[in-house]
């Protein structure tokens, strides 16, 4: 079965930049527009990983992450910014993401980091 990602993003373009990246991987990609879409997903949802905007209108990317690390503290999430020099970045490794990316990125090093990001949060048995 495909490991799901939840792409959150308010650009329809990134979103579907992503979803097309990772579903030629073998990913199955869920999207939300805005944070209370996002955790109304995870609530229904088994997630393995969300990839999160920090700059949303409403409900920014470190409010989501603040609310995630309350209900779901093991979940990963990598976030993306295009102002990857702002303070938001730091605030965000603070509060557990497990890594970033800078805006604009190529689909290629996105799935590199995905796949870096899923590897490292659960290691392969010794019986599989």
């Amino acid at each position: 079965m495909p490991r799901t990602i939840l792409v959150v993003d308010d650009d329809a373009q990134i979103r579907k930049l992503c979803r097309t990246a990772l579903e030629a991987s073998g990913y199955s990609v869920e999207e939300a527009g805005d944070g209370k879409e996002a955790l109304a997903t995870v609530k229904r949802q088994n997630v393995d990983l969300i990839l999160l905007d920090l700059c949303m209108p409403d409900m920014d990317g470190i409010e989501i992450l603040r609310a995630l690390r309350t209900e779901l503290p093991q979940l990963r999430v990598i976030t993306m910014s295009g102002f990857m020099g702002g303070v938001m970045l730091p605030a965000a490794k603070h509060l557990g993401g497990a890594a970033s990316i800078a805006k604009p990125f190529s689909p290629g090093a996105l799935v590199a980091l995905v796949d870096e990001v899923l590897a490292k949060a659960s290691p392969a048995k010794a019986s599989d």
